[in-house]
């Protein structure tokens, strides 16, 4: 009988965290996406929260952005090179930070959803924070720039 329970228990609790919305009124995670030379990649959520029709969603997790972005796939790209987001559900706001290799940090110019990125070659992590009236988000990504 356990063998039979926990399987279950597991994927309920798995099924029961994701956010993912259908038509029973559950809560969608907006998912972040990053275009770099053609290619799309999904950037790693870090935090969540989200209140909407009684329900309340928070996914926060200790902030470690170097543990956080080894989850990602280390983008490579070129001096100067920009990048594309795309984030479901139109956040009202969205700001980005960079942390260089020297853990200097540094705000990053957003503009029509595209960022430039350094003129300097090196490694960065950027973490992007999106809002709206009904909760926010960060995502993180690295770039290994050439």
């Amino acid at each position: 009988m356990k063998k039979i329970v926990l399987p279950f228990l597991i994927s309920l609790v798995l099924v029961g965290c994701n956010g993912k919305s259908d038509d029973n009124g559950t809560i969608e995670q907006p998912e972040g996406k990053i275009t770099a030379n053609g290619e799309q990649y999904i950037m790693m959520p870090s935090n969540y929260e989200w209140k909407e029709n009684n329900t309340e969603i928070r996914h926060l997790r200790p902030h470690n952005r170097v543990k956080s972005a080894d989850n990602f796939e280390t983008l490579e790209a070129e001096k100067g090179d920009t990048l594309k987001f795309e984030i479901d559900k139109k956040p009202s706001s969205v700001e980005m930070i960079k942390v260089n290799e020297d853990d200097t940090i540094e705000s990053v110019e957003m503009k029509d959803n595209e960022i430039i990125l350094p003129s300097k070659e090196g490694y960065y992590i950027y973490e992007l924070n999106a809002k709206w009236d009904k909760g926010k988000i960060t995502f993180l990504f690295d770039v290994n720039v050439k």
